[in-house]
């Protein structure tokens, strides 16, 4: 996976290659797909969620520039495998998934590997967490119809966002600095995410 779908497409970083072939991804999906874990695509998780392809999970991992101080806000937990990769990287993840289901089963996946530098949240990932806030790096793991002011103010100066959004069907992943009181914006390129559902995303 990490030689033929991430460094050979372009994926540079090191620390994530180096995670990203550390993490065991077939322990995050449904036992009966495990045989497709390390296939470049996204597999149904439940609830009508899904755990991104690897390519996307390393693009938007990469994107972030995770350091190892880094406080993180993550957007939609799902089977917790992005949150995972984070959890490697960074001081501490904080975790917001709308489904309870989801999240519990990814608290106690993760508790088991042994995670302990993250903290998890049953709600609407889109308005993000105010009470936590400044986060260094913030990721959405779901599409968003436009860039949630409410993120913007969480980040903190110099911070990074990484999300995408659009339409239903068609986004950009966009990596969004905050630089003094402006923002900037790189286009990573297209993408189709399931929908965060939320006040700040779409309504169903």
């Amino acid at each position: 996976m990490v030689k033929h779908q991430l460094r050979a497409r372009g994926i540079a970083d090191e620390d994530v290659l180096t995670v990203m072939g550390r993490v065991a991804r077939h322990l995050f999906v449904p036992f009966s797909l495990r045989e497709e874990a390390y296939e470049d695509h996204p597999l149904p998780i439940g609830e009508g969620q899904t755990i991104s392809q690897p390519y996307i999970v390393a693009l938007m991992t990469e994107a972030l520039c995770v350091t190892g101080k880094a406080k993180v806000l993550e957007i939609g937990t799902g089977s917790g495998y992005q949150t995972a990769i984070l959890a490697e990287l960074a001081n501490t993840v904080f975790t917001v998934e709308r489904s309870s289901t989801l999240s519990s089963a990814a608290q106690q996946r993760l508790r088991d590997l042994g995670y302990e530098n993250i903290q998890f949240v049953v709600g609407d990932g889109t308005l993000g967490l105010p009470a936590q806030a400044p986060f260094d790096r913030i990721i959405a793991t779901g599409s968003l119809p436009r860039l949630p002011q409410g993120l913007l103010d969480q980040l903190a100066p110099d911070g990074i966002c990484v999300l995408p959004v659009g339409d239903r069907f068609l986004q950009r992943l966009l990596q969004v600095k905050k630089v003094g009181s402006s923002v900037e914006q790189h286009n990573l390129g297209a993408c189709c995410f399931v929908p965060l559902i939320g006040k700040e995303g779409w309504s169903s």
